[in-house]
């Protein structure tokens, strides 16, 4: 074999090494983005999961409250709306906007529970608020659970050199689960209506 071939020999073969190690490389990178990306759908996920669980929690509370407070109709009708306003919603925002109001109407629910103590010696009641708590606080870590994998997954792909990958490959930053701006406020209990 002549000099000159295995020159172009060696040439071609560190050719293909490097082809390998690029392919590899890129590769790589697509596979964490689309494991990241799979953690953040995985989160929202679980966060739609304790939301479905407080949303099939509510009839029941309401409906023990409706026994003894029949005149407080409009935070039922609140309740509901709210529920229906949740189960429509489709983007993060959505959600946490509804998840907001819903969470507001069962505060004021709560409150008026205060008038009525027959109703909070209710068995059924307690087991109904002690079950509403759990699924309040498993909401609360399944947004902190999302917001830290939304966190990881848009440092991620924002960082050099991931952020040219992760423009080819189409992945863009997810938005994190945040309160709506009524969510700040104080919810008003008027019970002279």
């Amino acid at each position: 074999m002549s000099k000159t071939m295995r020159n172009i020999l060696i040439s071609v073969g560190v050719l293909v090494i490097l082809v390998f190690i690029i392919v590899g490389s890129v590769g790589g990178k697509y596979n964490s983005f689309v494991s990241l990306e799979q953690s953040v759908n995985k989160a929202e996920s679980d966060i739609d999961t304790q939301l479905q669980r407080r949303s099939d929690l509510i009839p029941n509370l309401v409906a023990t409250v409706q026994g003894y407070a029949t005149q407080e109709k409009e935070i039922f009708t609140e309740i509901a709306d709210a529920r229906a306003k949740l189960g429509g919603a489709s983007t993060i925002e959505d959600k946490a906007n509804a998840d907001s109001e819903l969470s507001s109407a069962l505060s004021r629910l709560l409150v008026v529970v205060e008038n009525y103590p027959d109703l909070k010696s209710n068995e059924n009641f307690k087991d109904l608020t002690v079950a509403l708590e759990g699924t309040e606080n498993r909401i609360n870590i399944a947004r902190q659970d999302y917001n830290t994998v939304v966190e990881t997954y848009n440092t991620t792909v924002r960082k050099f050199p991931n952020s040219i990958f992760a423009g080819m490959f189409g992945f863009q930053q997810k938005d994190y689960y945040k309160a709506s701006e009524g969510a700040k406020e104080v919810p008003k209990v008027d019970f002279t209506k």
